[in-house]
């Protein structure tokens, strides 16, 4: 086994030609390869986005723990995070494809497991979808209620987040470059801004919180009678905003050097976002000026009372543009990794229609198609919101029970392949087994959490879809495997050339 260090760039050995090993591994390669290391990096980073995640779950945060639960949650989710995304860079090192997860799971399991990997991370993507723009709409109405009569009820939020999804399928129409652009605006973006949110609040205020009420309070708003099962459900805040970052991986098929810089871009998502997003928590919480008022907002968004307090209206209104523009950069990189996802699992023919979702447009490189499905979905997961107030702790939680299991399926299959399995230039050496046993306990244990109730009493209202979408996604890939078992598989490696020539047919 390869024992290259990780953290030395100098000790990885030249790589071939990226077509070339996109065609060892059985594909034609019809994507434009125009994203450089940089941009892969930046668009996991724009999907974990912590000025979305962070800010959209910060009120459930409140009441759900409160202050304590979210600061040491968060330190605690992103050390494990961190050995989740080391250990799926090391197989993403390995498999550089669009299909990414489900991909690595076919070749080190078997078509089966390839199955329903690609069906739980198509569910988490596509409620990734759902959760960023409807978090965006949120807010979005939150500004609005603001500055007019506006005031957000369940439709028109639903309506300002379905404007957010089309938003994002146009600008996901255009050529890859315009995706790697925003990705890489988004970056700065969000740095920038969770500098400028912290440092305003910290600097502004007349009055902060205490150190022991940012680290040690807990409270607990959900119903429920014991700490431990509060400060469990908690995590929530913290790992739903930590997913997303097998972007990177998705992307690899447009991106140069991918064998590095795909394993790379996971990686640095992860431990930037964790840095920044623990700064950003700690700012938010000490400016907290009244803490019941802040739950009980009126603009429906805890984050955006807490800038009216201490920074009146005129400066709450430039904090909030900040973070929704961050949740759009947020969304639209999702919808390129989702769309990839789409595009990847269709060429294996895997979904219902998979000869419409693949094509590519023959002027941008772009898989359309694609695009339209993964934004019409999304807008179906997020449906319930209309008839439950839970309903958007429902839709997170929908995405970290999708994606997050989809992250450890080959990382258990690559345990279990030992010595069959070959390493990418990009690996953790002899740090591989221990590394990858802790991202699969971590991920089993939050996979049974969140399909857990997150209030009671439990009743229609409260309670947790997650589970029950869950379910049905699974119930469905079942049924759909007896229908295409006999037309779905990945391609073996090392095709000829007629057989490449019939992968890539019927795709542009």
């Amino acid at each position: 086994m390869s024992r290259t260090t990780v953290s030395s760039p100098a000790a990885i050995p030249p790589l071939p030609d990226e077509e070339q090993r996109l065609r060892e591994l059985g594909y034609q390669p019809v994507l434009a390869r125009r994203m450089g290391g940089f941009g892969n990096f930046a668009i996991s980073f724009s999907v974990i986005s912590i000025l979305s995640g962070c800010m959209t779950l910060y009120g459930f945060g409140l009441g759900t723990g409160g202050p304590a639960v979210m600061m040491w949650g968060w330190a605690g989710v992103g050390l494990m995070v961190l050995f989740v995304g080391l250990a799926l860079a090391e197989v993403t090192s390995a498999y550089p494809t669009s299909g990414a997860l489900y991909y690595m799971a076919d070749r080190l399991g078997g078509r089966r497991w390839g199955w329903y990997t690609g069906w739980l991370n198509l569910l988490g993507l596509l409620g990734a979808i759902a959760g960023i723009d409807y978090g965006a709409a949120l807010f979005s109405g939150a500004l609005l209620s603001m500055h007019t009569d506006f005031h957000p009820t369940a439709g028109s939020t639903f309506v300002i987040f379905l404007g957010i999804l089309l938003l994002h399928a146009l600008l996901n129409l255009f050529n890859v470059r315009l995706v790697s652009l925003l990705n890489s605006i988004s970056v700065w973006w969000h740095l920038a801004g969770v500098a400028v949110i912290v440092g305003v609040l910290a600097i502004v205020p007349d009055s902060h919180q205490s150190p022991s009420f940012v680290f040690g309070e807990f409270v607990n708003d959900t119903g429920w009678s014991s700490p431990v099962y509060v400060c469990m459900i908690g995590l929530l805040l913290a790992q739903y905003t930590f997913s997303g970052y097998d972007a990177s991986a998705h992307l690899s098929e447009e991106t140069n050097n991918a064998s590095v810089t795909a394993a790379r871009g996971i990686v640095r998502a992860i431990w930037v976002s964790w840095v920044a997003g623990f700064v950003l928590l700690a700012g938010l919480t000490f400016a907290i000026q009244d803490y019941v008022g802040t739950q009980e907002s009126a603009t429906g968004v805890p984050p955006a009372q807490i800038f009216i307090d201490g920074l009146g209206t005129s400066g709450a209104t430039a904090l909030l543009l900040i973070v929704i523009v961050a949740q759009l950069f947020c969304g639209n990189a999702e919808t390129a990794a989702a769309s990839r996802m789409v595009f990847a699992f269709s060429r294996d023919n895997a979904l219902p229609g998979s000869a419409v979702w693949r094509k590519v447009s023959p002027k941008t490189q772009v898989p359309v198609p694609a695009v339209w499905l993964s934004v019409g979905l999304a807008g179906v997961i997020a449906l319930p919101s209309l008839y439950s107030e839970t309903a958007y702790g429902a839709v997170t939680a929908i995405n970290v029970i999708g994606i997050t299991p989809a992250y450890a399926i080959p990382i258990l299959l690559r345990l279990k392949a030992g010595d069959r399995f070959e390493p990418g230039p990009w690996n953790l050496g002899r740090w591989s087994k221990p590394v990858g046993w802790i991202a699969v306990c971590w991920v089993a244990f939050v996979t049974v959490l969140f399909c857990l109730p997150q209030s009671s009493p439990v009743n229609v209202d409260t309670m947790n879809y997650a589970s029950i979408a869950l379910a049905v996604v699974l119930v469905l890939a079942t049924i759909w495997w007896f229908v295409a078992r006999r037309t779905y598989s990945t391609p073996a490696a090392y095709g000829t050339d007629k057989e490449q020539a019939e992968i890539a047919e019927g795709i542009v």
